[in-house]
């Protein structure tokens, strides 16, 4: 499982080198609304003043959670950049090891 945060974190992440690498490309592509969709279990300790955490199961994991209530969340994002009017651009090509 996955802390929703590293999730999102790791989304912002990719989209900043996307954008940046849309700066020197002649065809770019404007950034507009995300939507995850994402299956989550809940975690809620004992403890006073304890916060509820939200974990992302990896592919496959659902199966191996029946123990657990496994609810299905989803996210609609619209990203945007700090002291910017206008949605960011991306672009972007695969590495040489993708394919």
């Amino acid at each position: 499982m996955i802390e929703l945060t590293s999730v999102i974190r790791d989304l912002r992440e990719e989209l900043s080198r996307a954008i940046v690498a849309a700066e020197d490309e002649s065809l770019h592509f404007e950034l507009g609304p995300i939507e995850l969709e994402l299956s989550v279990t809940l975690e809620r300790s004992g403890q006073a003043g304890a916060k509820i955490r939200f974990w992302v199961l990896e592919s496959g994991a659902e199966a191996a959670m029946s123990s657990v209530s496994v609810q299905r969340i989803s996210l609609a994002l619209q990203p945007a950049l700090a002291g910017r009017d206008r949605p960011p651009f991306i672009s972007g090509r695969a590495d040489a090891h993708e394919q």
